[in-house]
């Protein structure tokens, strides 16, 4: 009888821990999914470029924040944008255009990362926004 309930009991606690979870676990904590926050900072980011020239000359995935005018769409999700110091080849997802329809001579901000690859330099845009 004492084998039986010393195996019972060893099989209840071994079922116990096989059950927990890695780590510290407190069934009473309850945890809710992050919420995004609206607002921050909004202004210059160091070492970002904010012309077509500078954007062409700066590394890989540095930030951009280029104002001036789409003058052409390619296809394929991309444009030419031009501004005052030259062109550049941006590409726009469809989902990032948040209700904008522009034309030529729609003057726009787009903010976004300098996509270098070896015989070309474009801006992948993560925000479209008209600029003020």
């Amino acid at each position: 009888m004492k084998k039986l309930l010393v195996c019972s009991v060893l099989f209840m606690s071994s079922a116990a821990m096989a059950n927990q979870s890695e780590g510290y676990s407190d069934n009473a904590a309850v945890t809710t999914p992050a919420l995004k926050q609206a607002g921050g900072f909004s202004g210059p980011v160091a070492g970002s470029a904010h012309t077509v020239a500078s954007a062409l000359e700066a590394k890989d995935d540095a930030p951009a924040i280029l104002t001036g005018f789409i003058v052409e769409s390619l296809g394929d999700e991309e444009y030419r944008f031009k501004d005052d110091s030259g062109e550049i080849i941006v590409e726009i997802d469809d989902d990032k255009w948040s209700g904008i329809h522009a034309t030529p001579e729609t003057k726009l901000t787009l903010q976004g990362e300098v996509d270098s690859e070896w015989t070309t330099t474009s801006l992948d845009v993560d925000v479209v926004r008209l600029a003020d």
